[in-house]
């Protein structure tokens, strides 16, 4: 398969969301049109990313819903359920805890860990949250698949060294650092600030 664009890739899960609700709402074919339409994109650029994949619909009838929505849950390997591991019990970690997007997309949250101890001990969503100190003992017996880093700067390194050596190949990196890892470990950074300032500067050249 040619190598397929990051941004690719975002478009594709857009689209899968995009097709969840036609869904809901009992249309059972849409076209690439309406697809660009309520996604920002244009119809060609739809075609274009399906077409990295292989040969879907039929033109002048478009897509049948139910069909592409399993074809693209398998591309983005949704068929399945990921442990995901919490990292950092702080604000940050509270609420991506909380958010129950995670479990509907597949994403289970299977341990959370912190340094704090007025946080150790302490029961989030079902779990307790535990001490750092137990992350190899407790990664192995809930056979995490990928983990979330929700510390300060200056441990996300060293933690994500840990999860590197446990086998983890998946990293969700929130900590205000780029953290540097083997060619076979995926790591995505969410820079929030970052994110910030590309709005500002979108406001500013309105």
């Amino acid at each position: 398969m040619r190598k397929v664009a990051e941004s690719t890739i975002r478009r594709l899960s857009l689209y899968l969301r995009l097709l969840e609700e036609f869904e809901g709402q009992g249309i059972a074919t849409v076209s690439s049109g309406a697809l660009a339409g309520r996604g920002g994109t244009t119809s060609a650029q739809v075609r274009k990313d399906l077409s990295f994949f292989g040969s879907f619909g039929k033109r002048g009838l478009g897509y049948p819903v139910l069909e592409l929505v399993a074809h693209l849950r398998g591309i983005l390997g949704l068929d399945r359920r990921y442990r995901v591991a919490m990292i950092g019990a702080g604000k940050i970690g509270s609420a991506l805890v909380q958010y129950r997007g995670f479990r509907q997309r597949g994403f289970d949250v299977a341990a959370i860990f912190d340094v704090d101890p007025a946080k150790i001990g302490k029961a989030w969503n079902g779990l307790t949250v535990q001490d750092i100190a137990a992350l190899e003992e407790v990664v192995k017996a809930e056979k995490v698949d990928m983990a979330v880093v929700a510390t300060p700067p200056d441990v996300a390194q060293p933690i994500a060294d840990r999860l590197v050596a446990l086998g983890i190949k998946a990293i969700l990196n929130f900590a205000p650092v780029q953290i540097t890892v083997p060619d076979d470990v995926v790591v995505k950074t969410v820079n929030l600030a970052l994110e910030l300032e590309t709005l500002s500067y979108a406001l500013t050249n309105r």
